[in-house]
């Protein structure tokens, strides 16, 4: 006894169904064919009944889902070009006995990136021991730096890290709104 195939949205009913076992193998791939027009016809919404219509309602419901996705694109970049976004890569921070090593990597720069970045670490009384830096106005900008406490205290390395996200934010905020 065959038990009715249940797909996406579509019961195929128990008089489609027939044992495979006695079947040829051309019958075979005809009813697998059949099985599959009728879950793409689910899938679509078609209504069509022959082969052709099947796969020219897929076709148009394929191009409309493009569409869709097109759009969806268009608008999400379009609202990410109208948004202030800080979108820092990363800050790696590696706290040592008395010292820190920093790393910033973001995607865009700001003129005065550095500055504030640097005014952020001296502000917490940490000093910059040896630094390596990329930037220029709206491309990449890297940020390596060797430090020490001034006072040979330990690093807190959560403030460390807030302190530098604050300042590119603001950084990238006063720039944004020139």
């Amino acid at each position: 006894m065959c038990t009715p195939m249940i797909s996406a949205e579509y019961l195929i009913p128990k008089a489609h169904c027939v044992e495979r076992s006695s079947m040829s193998g051309k019958e075979k791939k005809a009813a697998a064919l059949e099985e599959k027009l009728q879950l793409l016809r689910s899938a679509t919404k078609s209504n069509a009944g022959n082969k052709t219509s099947i796969l020219v309602d897929a076709s148009k419901y394929i191009r409309e889902l493009k569409d869709k996705v097109d759009e969806a694109a268009a608008d999400s970049s379009s609202r990410s070009d109208t948004s202030t976004q800080v979108n820092v890569s990363s800050v790696d921070l590696d706290c040592r006995r008395r010292g820190f090593r920093i790393n910033v990597s973001m995607e865009r720069s700001r003129p005065g990136l550095l500055v504030s970045v640097l005014e952020a670490l001296e502000e917490l009384g940490l000093d910059v021991l040896d630094a390596d830096v990329s930037c220029a106005d709206h491309s990449a900008f890297r940020f390596q730096a060797l430090g020490s406490s001034g006072q040979g205290e330990t690093v807190d390395e959560q403030m460390v890290r807030q302190a530098v996200l604050q300042a590119i934010s603001k950084c990238m905020d006063s720039d944004d709104d020139e």
